[in-house]
């Protein structure tokens, strides 16, 4: 598998864990120390992975065999360092993701989520 195919990869697992509120995927997809920053309800919002993974999981999760929303606009790899534009839907919204991944011990992992809720 591509770098670029692996780095989708973890695009994917993110976008499926979010929408079927898979915590064990977003723990996946996400590296421990990882922020999560946009604006929300008209404050800017600064989670870490796991205050991300507590809001995911408070909001209902899509009905199983639902296909997820996900549009790959753009993926950049450089070595071991990737971005990743993303449009999404979650819990009848819509975001413009920019995710910030990072080849560790072999594995990409997303290291910063940059987002914009579309109104």
């Amino acid at each position: 598998m591509s770098d670029r195919q692996a780095v989708e990869q973890t695009v994917h697992l993110y976008v499926e864990g979010m929408a079927f509120a898979n915590e064990a995927a977003l723990k996946k997809a996400f590296h421990p120390k990882s922020s999560i920053i946009g604006h929300y309800e008209n404050a800017v919002e600064w989670l870490t992975r796991d205050e991300f993974i507590a809001a995911i999981l408070a909001e209902e999760p899509a009905p199983p065999g639902t296909q997820p929303y996900m549009d790959i606009q753009s993926v950049d790899v450089e070595g071991d360092a990737a971005s990743v534009k993303v449009t999404d839907d979650f819990a009848g919204m819509r975001f413009t993701d920019y995710l910030s991944l990072l080849k560790i011990d072999g594995r990409w992992t997303i290291v910063g989520k940059l987002f914009h809720l579309h109104l």
